[in-house]
């Protein structure tokens, strides 16, 4: 493809313009760029921002309202310096596409026929924009910054540039007007309105977009306006109700982030409730407030957020950032979405010398002495994260630990603990309900930050031996599971299915999971649970919480017995003894080899001399001519 000499100016080359995919710049609006041809002149200025001449585009209008000629040559956008210039900044919260105006609009307007110029004039985005510049000039600025239409979203490398500067673009500006498009009043909203603002959690709008919380934090002079442009507020004035409305701290809001920034995990709390069109603005929307840069890159959905954090970890040891609500079963050290740290809005860091006198208490102090260096930093690996962490293993359990980081929650409170499992030699995130036993132990580990693989797997159940033997299926959990054909998801990770012998009432549970893209089986048979006489739905709620515990080792047992060759698939055979009967329960279960469904086989036979049974995996590969295959699973 031939690049012409103007596209080259842009910083355009065949690979960036052949690659160019759809891009966002806040959060309501997808732009697409346009084809080579339709490029209009623009300069090419990426080092600076493009601003709004005041006085010309004023003047401009002018002209136009009082149908007098324009001057076609007449610049309202140039280029400046933001750390020299003396600016006006807008915030706002964007409307549809139809309403805004973009670059090459307001670059073209004076060139327009009548109809096509007065029909955006008469839009709601313009009018923010006329009127922000009405406010800038009373206000003595020769020089305001709109993102609307002072970024030519058509070039990707500007885009780039714009929403990596945003942040100091705010921070430098001398006034930033906030315009709330919804409140009517003539004074700050300062009681919940969940009749007005049902959507967004009883406050105006603009306090629900994920963009403007920079823009709230980052210029020390903020002044709201109301839907008629009123002034109804200062930042600094009003901070103790912004604190309400945000979390944010007030001296936060008063005095900002230089020399004073929180921990990681307090400033995505401020985020967790805040929104996005895209998910990829989630994490682009925060680069400025947590100090790092990186490219966009539109379409990585959640992997944006994931890059952030480890942007984060490159430039930080702040351990706060593992300090997330791990309430879902995933993987990655990493979390999915700033939502993961709503509760977290106290969090702060631990110095040093406190967290060693902590540890003081449980290791001791000439082990201390030798480790001290080890703590604090941490580096990314094609591994993982390779750190130095304090862990203490869970009761009954090699797999699953508790590591303890040097952060708190809340003042002069114990450093704050995750739930870890380990697997194939690196560890991943985990919650489990089982306590630590014995003191912590510092270990060099690797934290995984990829997911584990996962795909769905299918199980099919043959219980119709333990029917003809006096059991029955008496209960599913998840209750949505029901049959004998089920499908395991990344959302639903286990089914327990308890069976009781209608004789003796005694009861006992099959489990079929996944964990870390393995398929498991599980049985479990004890008399306490039984003792207490709980309802089926109690029994199975119960033990679905057991079973999802321990899901690691249940995985590694039926992992370690399939280490074989596999040259098809491979038959594994358990056998359980059922408690105060005399009876075996024998699970066995198949997958071939390039597929995802396992079928599952219960039975059930007597053993009057209660002889021993070890309840572990065997596995025996099977070849497609098996006789065990054909009769026993066709």
């Amino acid at each position: 493809m031939t690049v012409s000499p103007q596209l080259q100016t842009y910083g355009f080359d065949p690979p960036i313009v052949s690659d160019l995919t759809p891009s966002l710049i806040r959060f309501e609006e997808v732009w697409t760029l346009p084809e080579v041809n339709d490029l209009v002149e623009t300069d090419a200025h990426f080092s600076s921002m493009r601003l709004i001449k005041v006085e010309a585009f004023l003047e401009r209008e002018h002209l136009i309202e009082g149908g007098q000629p324009v001057d076609h040559r007449k610049n309202v956008l140039e280029f400046d310096n933001d750390e020299e210039t003396k600016y006006a900044i807008l915030s706002h919260r964007w409307m549809k596409r139809e309403v805004e105006v973009d670059y090459s609009e307001m670059v073209k307007l004076a060139k327009m026929a009548m109809a096509q110029r007065d029909e955006i004039r008469q839009r709601d985005g313009y009018q923010k924009i006329l009127q922000s510049c009405k406010q800038a000039q009373t206000d003595g600025y020769e020089w305001l910054w709109v993102d609307t239409c002072c970024i030519d979203k058509r070039s990707s490398a500007e885009l780039s540039e714009a929403i990596n500067s945003m942040y100091r673009w705010y921070e430098n500006a001398k006034v930033c007007y906030a315009y709330l498009h919804d409140v009517s009043a003539s004074s700050f909203p300062t009681a919940r309105d969940d009749e007005r603002y049902l959507e967004f959690d009883g406050w105006p709008e603009w306090f629900s977009c994920g963009w403007t919380l920079q823009e709230l934090i980052a210029p020390s002079n903020v002044q709201f306006f109301n839907e008629d442009w009123q002034s109804i507020g200062h930042k600094r004035t009003l901070a103790p109700t912004l604190q309400k409305i945000t979390g944010i701290p007030e001296h936060i809001l008063v005095h900002g982030l230089r020399g004073n920034r929180p921990c990681v995990a307090q400033i995505m709390s401020w985020a967790a409730h805040r929104t996005t069109t895209r998910v990829e603005d989630r994490a682009y929307s925060l680069m400025g407030l947590l100090d790092v840069n990186m490219p966009m890159l539109y379409g990585e959905g959640k992997k944006a957020f994931h890059r952030l954090q480890l942007e984060i970890i490159r430039a930080s040891n702040d351990q706060s950032i593992f300090a997330w609500d791990c309430n879902v079963r995933t993987g990655s050290i990493l979390a999915d979405d700033p939502s993961c740290f709503r509760f977290y809005g106290r969090m702060e860091l631990m110095g040093h010398d406190e967290y060693i006198q902590f540890l003081k208490k449980d290791i001791p102090e000439d082990e201390l002495d030798s480790v001290e260096d080890r703590l604090g930093t941490f580096s990314i690996t094609n591994r993982g994260i390779q750190i130095w962490l304090f862990l203490r293993p869970s009761r009954d359990s090699r797999t699953r630990f508790q590591a303890r980081l040097p952060c708190r929650f809340r003042p002069s409170g114990p450093p704050v603990t995750i739930d870890l499992a380990l697997w194939e030699s690196n560890y991943y995130r985990y919650p489990h309900d089982q306590f630590p036993e014995g003191p912590p132990q510092l270990r060099q580990v690797y934290l995984r930050y990829q997911d584990p693989p996962h795909s769905n797997t299918t199980f099919e159940v043959d219980d119709s031996a333990l029917a003809e033997n006096g059991f029955t299926c008496c209960d599913a959990y998840p209750e949505e599971f029901t049959g004998n054909t089920l499908t395991l998801t990344n959302t639903d990770l286990l089914c327990i299915k308890v069976y009781s012998d209608s004789s003796t009432k005694h009861r006992f549970v099959v489990g079929l999971g996944q964990s870390f893209g393995r398929d498991w089986i599980h049985v479990t048979a004890d008399e306490f649970y039984t003792t207490l006489q709980l309802s089926w739905e109690d029994y199975a709620d119960y033990k679905y919480d057991e079973m999802l515990d321990r899901a690691p080792e249940h995985a590694q047992a039926v992992n370690k017995a399939r280490s074989g060759s596999e040259p098809y698939g491979q038959v594994c055979i358990m056998q359980t003894r059922l408690p105060q009967i005399t009876s075996i329960l024998q699970t066995s279960s198949i997958m071939w080899k390039n597929s995802r469904m396992c079928r599952v086989k219960l039975d059930v036979f007597h053993d009057p001399g209660f002889g021993d049974v070890s309840s572990e995996w065997i596995a025996f590969d099977v070849d497609v001519g098996s006789f065990f295959c054909t009769s026993r699973w066709h």
